[in-house]
């Protein structure tokens, strides 16, 4: 249901989530995981994505009521 992808970019590392058409970013600086990728990925629990899920079906249930309310 989530796409999770994890960059390594510009002295930072890079959480992507994706469900959909929505996203959530999360950028880390590299100085707070000392460079290392499996403290990223350690970060990444299951309870972390739960809260995640639940943010994207907020998202999609606060674009549908903007989309509502353009329509009336």
């Amino acid at each position: 249901q989530i796409k999770i992808t994890v960059f390594s970019w510009n002295a930072k590392f890079i959480i992507k989530l994706e469900a959909g058409p929505y996203e959530q970013v999360y950028k880390i600086p590299d100085e707070e995981v000392e460079g290392n990728l499996e403290k990223v990925k350690a970060m990444i629990t299951p309870e972390f994505i739960e809260q995640n899920k639940a943010r994207f079906l907020q998202m999609r249930n606060d674009f549908s009521d903007t989309i509502k309310q353009l329509q009336s």
